[in-house]
């Protein structure tokens, strides 16, 4: 039997709000809980699922249960699903994401620990089995494999592998090469980067405390938003101990979105789309290119016009000073000397007479 705890408020509102959250997790999921207070160390509005609980005053999240006395299994996701296709823009893309967790697995040969996309259809159907997936459920999974398996073509028991819907790995990594064990009980950090416009996802893993090593230690191709066209998904942790008594503990994890610029998308997600929106922007930029193609020979052509005016007319000044003036000067008079005489002239004033005579 499952026991639920759930704070109770004093404000009446808040008290019906937690009701009926508790109510949704009873029938929606077994052994549902919630967290309802805020984690240093993780993000807000977290889900536990199965076996999987807060520890250590809520810094860290056990996934497994030694104490079972069957297989145990637990899951830990975001409340809220995502969309992996963005519908806000046009056309849909895709949207890219990061993630990272700090993590341990004890020295057992338990299934281990894995990062999963899941649908909403895989929470009523949670089991026991291998991260708590089911046959014919779709999921994606980065497992962090402690166990080896000839039937699933497990290469060790030391390993990094990419499942899609099904435990067999596509592609796979062995640890080793870093000079690490998963389930040697060490704090390890694990970084998982999902670029939409190259469909590449990339794993790296480290000793916690370390920097973000720069080479991935697996990287694989793949198409998420065509694995996922129209649902919604959640994002979790996810572990489960086989018939060991492996413990899991997740001591941080952080998980975010984005999405792709326009111009760095690379690949349609529906080319007939793409190429209808391609060729009304080309049109659109190709009228854009003629108008201001025409207005900078327009100016080219004015510019230099003016220098030509200015050339010109600076040319024409130094021509105008340079010119020279021109002055006529008269001959000068070329008169004879000739002989003078002399006149003597009588001149006669009478008193009272305005007249003169000669």
């Amino acid at each position: 039997m499952v026991i639920y705890s759930i704070p109770v408020f004093t404000y009446p509102l808040n008290h019906l709000i937690y009701s009926t959250i508790f109510l949704f997790a009873l029938f929606s999921a077994p052994h549902f809980s919630l967290s309802l207070s805020n984690k240093p160390y993780f993000a807000p509005n977290l889900v536990l699922i199965g076996d999987a609980k807060f520890t250590n005053n809520s810094f860290s999240i056990q996934l497994t249960d030694p104490k079972n006395s069957s297989s145990s299994s637990g899951f830990v996701i975001q409340k809220k699903p995502i969309k992996i296709l963005n519908s806000n823009s046009r056309p849909i893309r895709p949207i890219s994401f990061s993630t990272d967790f700090t993590f341990s697995i004890s020295p057992h040969n338990g299934d281990g620990l894995a990062f999963l996309l899941v649908s909403r259809k895989f929470i009523p159907k949670f089991s026991k089995q291998s991260f708590g997936v089911s046959k014919g459920s779709p999921f994606f999974a980065v497992e962090y494999d402690t166990f080896f398996d000839e039937n699933l073509g497990d290469v060790n028991s030391n390993h990094v592998g990419i499942d899609v819907s099904s435990l067999v790995s596509v592609k796979t990594s062995n640890v080793s090469s870093l000079n690490l064990v998963l389930n040697s009980g060490m704090k390890l950090h694990s970084w998982i980067d999902y670029d939409s416009s190259s469909k590449q996802l990339e794993v790296r893993l480290s000793k916690f405390g370390l920097a973000r090593p720069y080479n991935p230690l697996l990287v694989h191709r793949i198409d998420l938003g065509e694995m996922w066209r129209n649902g919604e998904v959640f994002v979790g942790l996810s572990s489960s101990s086989g018939k060991s008594m492996q413990i899991s503990n997740v001591y941080s994890w952080k998980f975010k979105t984005r999405s792709v610029p326009k111009w760095l998308h690379s690949q349609p997600v529906d080319p007939r789309v793409f190429s209808n929106v391609h060729g009304e922007e080309k049109g659109e930029n190709k009228r854009w290119v003629c108008i201001l193609g025409f207005l900078s020979g327009l100016i080219m052509m004015i510019g230099f016009g003016a220098l030509i005016a200015v050339v010109i007319m600076f040319l024409w000044e130094i021509f105008e000073n340079r010119r020279e003036t021109i002055v006529t000067i008269a001959e000068k008079c070329m008169a004879q000397p000739g002989d003078f005489k002399y006149q003597k002239i009588d001149v006669v004033i009478n008193d009272n007479s305005v007249d003169v005579k000669l």
